[in-house]
């Protein structure tokens, strides 16, 4: 799948979708994707408010979000390039932004092909994080960023 500058080649057993919110006419809007090893809902949040409370043990959810072009340079996303490899122990309880008992997440901030994300992961089992990181890895090997096109004729780095 691909959609506004952001490849995934999706390992077996996963789903997922790349969108931008629609905007006010006032915001600028950038891209989100959205993966997870269980039917997405249609309406979930940027973080997977609405999609984490349907995951079983077995179950990953992770999304890539980008922020706005005044992200460039800021010390949260001075890493460059997306995490490719991430260990057991970057999986953690009190890195969810919901607390759902068992559950544990990580989180990372960087720039890619010039552009600020984070990645957000949670796996459905903190006991079973031995077998799920390495199904998030898997995903994270199948994930490509380009750089962002300029608008016609601003000069501007972003659409």
């Amino acid at each position: 799948m691909h959609a506004h500058g952001i490849g995934a080649g999706l390992p077996s057993g996963f789903e997922g979708r790349i969108f931008k919110r629609q905007g006010n006419g006032i915001e600028v809007t950038n891209a989100v994707a959205q993966f997870a090893t269980f039917g997405l809902p249609e309406e979930v949040g940027d973080f997977g408010g609405g999609a984490v409370q349907l995951m079983g043990n077995n179950d990953i959810f992770a999304v890539l979000f980008e922020y706005g072009a005044e992200s460039i340079g800021t010390r949260l996303f001075a890493h460059q390039g997306m995490p490719r490899e991430l260990a057991t122990a970057d999986f953690q309880p009190q890195v969810l932004r919901r607390g759902i008992t068992g559950q544990a997440g990580t989180q990372w901030f960087f720039t890619e092909s010039g552009r600020p994300f984070t990645f957000y992961a949670v796996i459905g089992s903190h006991a079973r994080r031995s077998v799920l990181v390495p199904r998030v890895n898997q995903l994270l090997a199948g994930l490509t960023v380009e750089p962002a096109p300029a608008p016609a004729g601003s000069g501007a780095p972003w659409n």
